[in-house]
């Protein structure tokens, strides 16, 4: 197994894991435990260090799984809309893989549904026929 394999195996266990209410629970008693200890430690700088370092570390940390899982997530929803827009035989190819675009080319396909919005809008409005929206679009 490849490293990037065991990675995206571990982020998605890790990912899973952490978004368990079982999770929150023991980061919860963790945080209980370390702030019924201060007495003990006479709350000294070493006992606020040690919460800080532990934080600051899973937190540092987990900014790293969560960014790979929602990239996975992202494309392959990406792929999915990109497969229904290629199986439907109204819908226009030129938007397959849109996310690959730069700004501009962007901005001119969200002009144009804009567009489109506005004359479904105008058309329903002054229309009260069931199909006045579809009929706009086209």
């Amino acid at each position: 197994m490849n490293k990037s394999k065991a990675f995206t195996r571990f982020a998605q266990a890790a990912a899973r894991f952490t978004g368990k209410p079982m999770c929150f629970a023991i980061a919860a008693l963790l945080i209980v435990i370390w702030a019924a200890t201060g007495p003990i430690f006479k709350f000294n700088n070493t006992w606020q260090l040690v919460i800080n370092t532990g934080t600051t570390i899973i937190t540092f940390l987990m900014v790293f799984l969560i960014q790979n899982t929602q990239n996975r997530d992202t494309e392959a929803l990406q792929i999915k809309l990109d497969e229904l827009i290629r199986a439907t035989r109204d819908a226009s190819n030129t938007l397959l893989a849109l996310e690959e675009l730069d700004d501009d080319a962007l901005e001119k396909q969200r002009k144009r549904f804009a567009h489109l919005a506005r004359k479904a809008r105008e058309a329903c409005a002054s229309d009260d026929e069931p199909n006045a929206v579809d009929d706009a679009q086209r």
